[in-house]
């Protein structure tokens, strides 16, 4: 079982999109979880339009902080768009996904993202097995 910790800036967006696909995707032959280096109030309305056309209800999800704790939890850690404040941890394997933030974008947009996401997670829960 691998751990994969999603992470972006706000938490609100990108990574809990990547969270979701990720768990639909693995169901409990890997774990996923999200966070954020500064978590924004609640995810993106856009967000949630765009994953509700997929049937993920992202509503009772929150933005969290990424602790020390939750990065050490991980056996790979992919960030997006966080750069510099995304602590290190030895041992880990890192991945960076160029994606841009949906916050504010329009729904079309929003869906070119969400799309991106699915095709990098689809991947990766390939290369996961």
């Amino acid at each position: 079982m691998t751990k994969v910790l999603f992470v972006c800036l706000h938490n609100a967006g990108r990574s809990q999109m990547s969270r979701a696909l990720f768990q639909r995707s693995v169901g409990a032959r890997h774990q996923g979880e999200c966070a954020g280096t500064q978590p924004a109030a609640a995810i993106h309305p856009e967000v949630l339009l765009a994953m509700d056309e997929l049937g993920i209800d992202l509503r009772n999800r929150r933005p969290q902080l990424l602790t020390p704790e939750l990065a050490e939890w991980a056996d790979m850690v992919v960030t997006m768009g966080c750069g510099d404040q995304c602590p290190y941890i030895p041992g880990r394997e890192y991945r960076d996904w160029e994606l841009p933030d949906p916050a504010g974008r329009p729904l079309a947009e929003v869906r070119k993202v969400r799309d991106e996401i699915r095709q990098r997670v689809d991947q990766l829960v390939a290369e996961l097995g």
